[in-house]
């Protein structure tokens, strides 16, 4: 499996042709004349809704929203969010929530790595920090999601994938809500760990343990030979 960061630190990405250069290496992963990929990006700021997004989640002042094909709901990408594209072909049987549980497992490492403890959240795909215990604090906050999970499949192969928060603008979010969910709230690895945390700190842990808990996924001899992004 190959990482490839499309000029991350240096550049942010406009949506649309990263979309279409996934559909591109999803076809060449599928044909096998690519080995398996995963792009890692800052993109330019952009909201995405999936296929299950409600009208009353979308923005009411006219703000564009570009419709994907991914599972999930709308949801913010830009400045200061580490965005991770797997383009693999899993293993047969092909097990589509073993492999956003993957992805969620690889996210909760690089999160603890820069000292803040998240967790999964039944029937909630992503990644979370608790709500603070009632009468623990003044002002308790409700359960905090620090990374988005977005996934299709597709013969086999993977595309779309995740999107962590390391300090981006968080006021994106108010004109939205939220991969649907109004019970909870968006946050970043900067607000909760009480210091910057820059996406080239975070992206070389991310890519670490993406391969260790991507490698037991994959389908066997899905290599091929390299090809240049």
């Amino acid at each position: 499996m190959r990482v490839e960061p499309l000029d991350l630190g240096t550049r942010l990405q406009p949506y649309e042709p990263t979309w279409a250069l996934q559909r591109e290496l999803h076809a060449a992963v599928e044909a096998g004349t690519r080995e398996d990929v995963v792009l890692l990006l800052e993109h330019e700021p952009v909201y995405t809704a999936g296929k299950r997004t409600a009208r009353s989640d979308r923005p009411t002042d006219g703000t564009p929203v570009v419709d994907v094909d991914r599972g999930g709901r709308i949801t913010w990408h830009g400045p200061g969010q580490l965005v991770g594209y797997p383009i693999v072909r899993l293993a047969e049987p092909v097990d589509v929530v073993r492999y956003v549980r993957a992805l969620e497992e690889a996210l909760i490492r690089a999160c603890a790595d820069v000292g803040v403890r998240t967790e999964r959240v039944e029937g909630r795909s992503g990644v979370w920090l608790p709500a603070d215990e009632p009468g623990r604090t003044p002002a308790p906050r409700r359960a905090r999601k620090v990374a988005a999970i977005g996934a299709r499949v597709a013969r086999g192969v993977t595309m779309h994938g995740f999107a962590l928060n390391c300090c981006p603008d968080l006021t994106w979010y108010e004109r939205i809500v939220p991969c649907g969910i109004d019970d909870a709230d968006v946050t970043s690895l900067s607000a909760e760990a009480g210091r910057h945390v820059a996406v080239s700190e975070v992206a070389p842990l991310v890519e670490g343990h993406l391969r260790d808990v991507l490698g037991p996924l994959l389908a066997a001899g899905s290599a091929a030979r390299p090809a240049a992004v």
